[in-house]
């Protein structure tokens, strides 16, 4: 009877009360809240986790100058390719930034096939160099080897430990846990969009398909201005939940869609016509992983559409089951 006596009470102060139940309160009390979701402080980061996170960013600071550098005295082609890595540097720095303060595993691979494919290029110039040539670059060829072996050994490790966001976020709830995954992927999506849109794009106006018309040249400017758009309203619809600009966003990508295939058929029309298969290569690589990146994305995107007013975006940016002293 004691027990039955208590029950109405429990349900009484829940009725009546301003905070959820136990079971639901959101987990993130420790998080800090950002315009792109709650982050981890940085009281909370183990000193190894720190001691790596600052040494990531300074090597990557070390490779944007080194890239800089090189690009003065490079070639028409080693150039666009010192161009991409340029990109892939900066939002590396990104990627490692968002991989640690909120443990997202996409970004932090991303990252790491960044890293191999710095190695890859490092390891093949090194071996078309000249033996006079290769005792000048050796030390810098070494130094390569042993940061990007030590960062993909670091990025392997924080990818095998446990991820705690999405309980944090979502609470107890299987299902907001889910929505949260989800939308991370959509926005880790989103970003490899944006850098595929604009290495392919810039790779075709400093390299360009054997002869590049001052229209063409217009529109892959154009593009450059259209993906950073494209991505914004990308965020601000799966962040905000406005079904609208989720529409908009979708439509958006049709030219996108339609400009890869018109891409394709002219790489067919005028392959082997050049000097060299690089630009052709370049773009048909491009061209496929901006499929498979989209591909995913609308995948992504469709599950997040459906979860829209569940409640996962109040958990995120509102104070909705703080605790404040």
């Amino acid at each position: 009877m004691e027990n039955d006596d208590r029950i109405p009470c429990v349900l009484h102060q829940n009725e009546n009360g301003d905070q959820p139940l136990p079971n639901l309160t959101p987990r993130h009390q420790e998080l800090i809240p950002t315009p792109f979701g709650p982050i981890k402080p940085w009281s909370e980061l183990s000193w190894p986790i720190r001691g790596y996170f600052c040494l990531a960013i300074s090597s990557l600071v070390i490779v944007l100058g080194l890239t800089i550098n090189n690009m003065t005295a490079q070639q028409r082609e080693d150039f666009s390719v010192s161009l991409i890595q340029l990109i892939g540097v900066v939002f590396c720095m990104y990627y490692v930034t968002r991989g640690i303060l909120q443990e997202n595993r996409q970004e932090l691979i991303i990252f790491v096939l960044s890293v191999l494919l710095v190695m890859g290029r490092a390891i093949v110039n090194f071996i078309v160099l000249s033996d006079h040539t290769k005792s000048s670059v050796l030390p810098r060829f070494v130094l390569i080897l042993v940061f990007g072996l030590f960062h993909v050994v670091c990025a392997a490790f924080l990818l095998q430990s446990q991820n705690m966001m999405a309980f944090r976020v979502g609470g107890a709830l299987e299902s907001l846990q889910h929505q949260y995954f989800m939308l991370n992927l959509c926005f880790s999506m989103l970003t490899f969009d944006l850098q595929a849109q604009l290495c392919l794009c810039l790779l075709l106006l400093v390299l360009g398909l054997h002869s590049v018309s001052l229209f063409h040249s217009i529109i892959l400017g154009f593009g450059l201005f259209w993906a950073c758009l494209k991505v914004v309203i990308g965020i601000m619809a799966i962040l905000k939940e406005f079904k609208v600009l989720v529409w908009i966003f979708v439509l958006q990508n049709l030219p996108e869609v339609a400009y890869l295939v018109y891409l394709l058929y002219t790489v067919v029309n005028s392959w082997g016509h050049g000097k060299s298969y690089t630009p052709e290569a370049a773009t048909v690589i491009g061209s496929c992983v901006s499929v498979v990146i989209k591909s995913v994305l609308f995948w992504a995107l469709f599950h997040v559409y459906r979860s829209f007013g569940q409640g996962l975006r109040e958990r995120m940016f509102s104070s909705y089951g703080r605790i404040d002293s």
